[in-house]
């Protein structure tokens, strides 16, 4: 958890740095360098959170950014995909109407390229909400530009040179496109493509079944299209595990097809479309949405002339816990160091590069309970400890299935299941996995029950009312209890006074 003042102590040695001197580079040539405290490379959501770290304790700074303004979540990421999720869902509602005794569903239709024009009315205010905040209100702080490392210390972007007493690389990622693929032109989208769609094809395949493309297809198959997803793996969502992956693969399926296990190959066709297959499976579409991951935005940056360590997978080795690379006067936060590509932890991150780039002295800091949630319905989400880290002879494992969940009943969503993870000798949590009903919310309530190291008895004698999805979670309590050491008669879940 990013919590200041468990840092222990501030940075009293920190002193401003304004002048500037020339340097010869090219030959010979002088060149005017611009000396500042910190740069930070990249105007996303981590280095927009850096730099209001830096901001408390300098004013000579310098914000980088070459790209498209407006941080990835809103302009591509998080805002746009929910405003279609919404969308997606509430024209998909109309299929309970006929048992719930609304007549009518049958004459409602969706325009999807009006729907698609919300999203990008949507998408554009939460752009503006971030511009309007940050670079709308910049001087010569804000550098339109790439910047490329000369030094640990020294910056070229496209041409000017500024030295920084440190640097933050907040650079983001981008969706990864296989090479293959590139031949096959826009009939190959991304979420950077998608939302400016004017209209949607009558038929997809969305190649790739982890967050983004699990939220997306069932998004695409609710507005109307034929979708087939087809992903490597055997199961969707990325979870570990294997009840609540097997559960939340079969609902998904019963919505739309799912080839899962065999990779994608993807052919030309003589009408402009495209056959996808997968194993024995093959299909025809318009176009494909690739959600087969992102990648880190380096390769502009030149670190390999640092001699920076790097690992698998080209990312600079650092601490997550301070976000230093190496003993350098340089900090990596958010989606470009491949960690937890998730918006609250790229703005933990680029508090705590931001805090350090000021620091005399770099501090570690405590990170939050992992916390990821998949907006599909139900919702998946997995919360603190992965169940391929447990040792599953010490831990109890409380279930609870949503079928007679009564409010789930109510809802018509009764599917899924929801599983708690709890250690036998002391009855801490230590994590969980769903596929639920509004997830979203029980699995903040569970992070911040293992964030608080409470036990399985200490959440039981908190109040849950009913009928509500937070029953469910109170019963998979008590399956845990059940199976921690010690005798029942011990857990009481009421206080004594």
């Amino acid at each position: 958890m990013f919590d200041e003042a468990s840092a222990g102590r501030g940075a009293p040695g920190w002193r401003p740095c304004y002048s500037s001197t020339q340097v010869a580079i090219g030959g010979g040539d002088l060149t005017m360098e611009r000396k500042v405290d910190v740069a930070i490379i990249g105007a996303g959501t981590s280095g927009l959170t850096a730099l209001g770290k830096v901001r408390h304790k300098t004013s000579n700074f310098v914000l980088i950014d070459g790209g498209e303004l407006g941080t990835t979540c809103a302009r591509v990421g998080c805002m746009p995909s929910k405003a279609a999720i919404q969308v997606a869902e509430d024209f998909h509602r109309r299929q309970a109407f006929q048992r719930l005794g609304i007549r009518g569903q049958d004459d409602l239709s969706i325009d999807v390229a009006d729907a698609m024009e919300h999203v990008r009315d949507l998408r554009d205010i939460f752009v503006d909400q971030v511009l309007s905040s940050s670079t709308d209100e910049m001087g010569d702080e804000f550098i339109q530009g790439y910047a490329r490392f000369v030094e640990p210390n020294l910056l070229d972007v496209d041409g000017q040179l500024i030295r920084s007493k440190s640097v933050v690389i907040a650079t983001g990622s981008r969706p990864i496109v296989p090479k293959q693929w590139l031949e096959f032109g826009d009939r190959v989208l991304t979420t950077d493509e998608l939302f400016e769609q004017e209209e949607l094809p009558p038929s997809m395949a969305v190649i790739g079944l982890g967050v983004v493309g699990l939220e997306l297809g069932q998004a695409l198959r609710r507005l109307g299209l034929q979708v087939t997803g087809v992903d490597v793996a055997e199961s969707v969502g990325g979870l570990s595990d294997p009840v609540v992956a097997k559960v939340a693969t079969e609902i998904m399926a019963a919505e739309l097809p799912l080839w899962l296990g065999a990779p994608a190959l993807i052919e030309a066709q003589a009408d402009g479309r495209l056959r996808v297959s997968s194993g024995e499976r093959s299909v025809v579409v318009d176009k494909i949405l690739a959600s087969v991951g992102r990648t880190p935005n380096l390769d502009r940056l030149g670190l390999a002339e640092l001699g920076i360590e790097i690992d698998a997978h080209g990312v600079p080795l650092h601490s997550r816990n301070s976000m230093q690379i190496g003993d350098l006067p340089i900090f990596i936060a958010g989606d470009v160091n491949a960690d937890r590509p998730i918006l609250h932890e790229a703005s933990d991150e680029g508090r705590i590069a931001g805090y350090n780039a000021v620091a005399e002295t770099p501090v570690s800091f405590r990170r939050r309970t992992p916390l990821a949630i998949t907006f599909c319905d139900p919702n998946i989400a997995a919360v603190g400890a992965s169940w391929d880290t447990l040792d599953l002879d010490r831990v109890a494992v409380g279930e609870i299935r949503f079928g007679p969940v009564g409010r789930a009943l109510i809802l018509g969503k009764n599917k899924g299941v929801l599983r708690v993870y709890a250690d036998k000798a002391s009855g801490r949590l230590l994590g969980g996995a769903m596929v639920a009903p509004r997830g979203e919310h029980l699995a903040h309530s569970l992070a911040w029950a293992v964030q608080q190291q409470l036990s399985v008895s200490d959440l039981l004698k908190m109040p849950f009312y009913h009928p509500t999805l937070e029953e469910a979670l109170q019963v998979a309590l008590y399956h845990a209890r059940d199976q921690l050491d010690g005798s029942r008669e011990e857990m009481v879940e009421l206080h004594r006074l």
